[in-house]
């Protein structure tokens, strides 16, 4: 039987890069979507994952940030899929990239309640659903991927909320790796630096120019340099309570 696979933010940029990763490794994928643009989004990764690799996928909407909605989200997963869990990758992930005088009290709120709180949400209710079949050996190990960012590594100006929340993932990231380590669940972070996004996109050459220009290497990463941390991940059977960051040289850990 497939093993299963569940990732939040999964429709777009990287989210889309690890969604279809996981279907390479042979996964069938279970994705949330918000608004009616990122179902259309998840319809289509959906119907790429079974036309390239053969395994199914679930879109399901659920607003991750709401503990209401994660419960409808592995719900849906264990309706389609059945109960055990192999999988979760926490990528959900906003930001607001303003300035903490000016920022707005429900606005921050929105950051963590997207950025962590939907990382705790998650991992609470699809761990009963890993360790009841997960072992320490290498083949029935169980994984949850935590999204978090070079942002949870270092200051970043007009991110103190983003920071906060990327910081807390790695927290959580590795409290979970220590608690679930001697059940045969693994728990890492991936902190990607700058990665070439819609977002990055759509600025002007020369500001790309100068973003690039702050990178030690020189270049700014692409989607698949977080997919293949990802894959890396997955099939590292001695790795557990790690923070792996493709930055190219921006931030040393």
């Amino acid at each position: 039987m497939a093993k299963t696979a569940i990732i939040t933010g999964g429709s777009r940029g990287i989210g889309e890069a690890m969604s279809k990763m996981l279907g390479k490794l042979g996964y069938n994928v279970v994705i949330n979507y918000r608004s009616d643009s990122s179902k259309a989004l998840s319809d289509t990764i959906a119907d790429s994952l079974k036309k390239e690799y053969g395994v199914e996928t679930e879109v399901v909407r659920a607003d991750v940030s709401r503990y209401e909605d994660c419960e409808a989200l592995v719900k849906a997963t264990i309706d389609r899929f059945g109960e055990n869990i192999d999988v979760l990758v926490n990528n959900a992930g906003i930001t607001n990239n303003c300035n903490w005088i000016d920022i707005k009290r429900e606005d921050y709120e929105n950051v963590i309640n997207t950025n962590l709180m939907s990382f705790l949400h998650m991992t609470h209710l699809v761990l009963p659903h890993m360790i009841n079949h997960s072992s320490k050996e290498a083949d029935k190990q169980c994984c949850i991927v935590n999204t978090s960012s070079v942002g949870g590594l270092t200051g970043v100006i007009n991110q103190a909320d983003y920071c906060a929340s990327k910081s807390g993932i790695i927290g959580l990231t590795r409290a979970l790796a220590l608690e679930f380590a001697g059940r045969g669940v693994r728990v890492n972070a991936i902190a990607p630096g700058m990665i070439m996004t819609d977002m990055l996109r759509g600025v002007n050459q020369d500001e790309l120019n100068a973003l690039a220009g702050t990178i030690p290497q020189g270049f700014i990463g692409d989607v698949a340099d977080i997919s293949g941390a990802l894959e890396f991940i997955l099939t590292a059977p001695y790795l557990t309570g790690q923070v792996i960051s493709p930055n190219g040289g921006f931030v040393l850990q």
